[in-house]
Formats: structure tokens, C-alpha cells, sequence
């Protein structure tokens, strides 16, 4: 009976050091998940100021004129990408160079179809283009030799 008793006694110490144990492990994963409740929120935290960050950055390369300039210089695809992107985001820089391309395309065009002459006067609007692009890029309004000021009134609208 004694070695019943003491089997029943090394039991109970023994489902007593368990119960302890479970407790200790209760407690600790507790501590673990405070600790991974704040470092959830850190990184939360971090990653909304980080993407506020980038949109105030993508905001204010959208709104600077000089980049949509730029873009309407980079052939007809370029220049209606710089139309859509002044569009939703309008700037007198981009609306005055996108008046400027749209003049010397429409120019170059018509002038293609004319032989010779019509060819030797395209080199002359590549000239002009090279000009506008440096304009564009200084960031300075800079009309186009002769029909410059014709195109910001005739394309006023855009």
C-alpha cells in the first residue's frame, strides 16, 4: 500500500509540476503576443508614414510642369502620355510645351507630304524640337522660333 501511495504521491507532484509548467508556458506565450502586438503596430505605423511619404513624393513629380514637359517632347505616345498626365494634374509649364509639341507634330505632318521642300523644312522643325526640348528641361517657357505664339493661341484650349 505504501508504494501505491507513494506512486500516487510522485502522480500528484508530478500533474502538479505539469499544471505549473502549462501555466509558465500560458504566461510566457502571453508576453509573446504583447510583444508581437507592438511590433505589429511599429511596423504598421512605419509603413503608413513610409507610403504617405511616397505619395507626397509621386504627388509632387506629377505636379512639376518640367517632367510633362519633357514627356510631350518624346514623340507622339510621349506626348499624349503628357496629356493625360496634365490633365489630371494641370501645370503651366506642362500645358504650354504640350501646346508647343502639338503644333510642331501637326507641322511636321503636313510638311512630310510635301517633297523636297517640305522635307528641307522639317529639318529646320528638328532644330526647333531640340530647342523646345532644352527649354523643357531648364524648366524655362521658351516659344518655338516663328509659330510659337500661334500654337499657344491656337491650342489655347488644351
Amino acid at each position: 500500500m505504501s508504494d501505491e501511495k507513494n506512486l500516487s504521491d510522485d502522480l500528484n507532484d508530478m500533474l502538479g509540476d505539469a499544471k505549473e509548467g502549462a501555466k509558465k508556458a500560458v504566461d510566457k506565450a502571453g508576453e509573446f503576443a504583447e510583444e508581437a502586438k507592438e511590433k505589429a503596430k511599429e511596423f504598421a505605423n512605419e509603413a503608413k508614414e513610409t507610403a504617405s511619404e511616397f505619395a507626397d513624393d509621386a504627388k509632387e513629380i506629377l505636379s512639376d510642369g518640367k517632367n510633362v514637359a519633357i514627356i510631350a517632347h518624346i514623340t507622339l505616345i510621349g506626348w499624349i502620355i503628357a496629356l493625360v498626365m496634365n490633365n489630371s494634374n494641370k501645370s503651366e509649364l506642362g500645358s504650354f510645351y504640350i501646346r508647343q509639341m502639338l503644333g510642331l507634330i501637326i507641322i511636321s505632318f503636313i510638311l512630310y507630304f510635301i517633297p523636297v521642300v517640305g522635307w528641307i523644312l522639317n529639318l529646320a522643325l528638328i532644330v526647333f524640337w531640340i530647342m523646345s526640348l532644352v527649354g523643357a528641361f531648364s524648366g524655362e517657357k521658351k516659344l518655338t522660333p516663328i509659330l510659337g505664339t500661334y500654337f499657344q493661341d491656337w491650342f489655347k484650349s488644351l
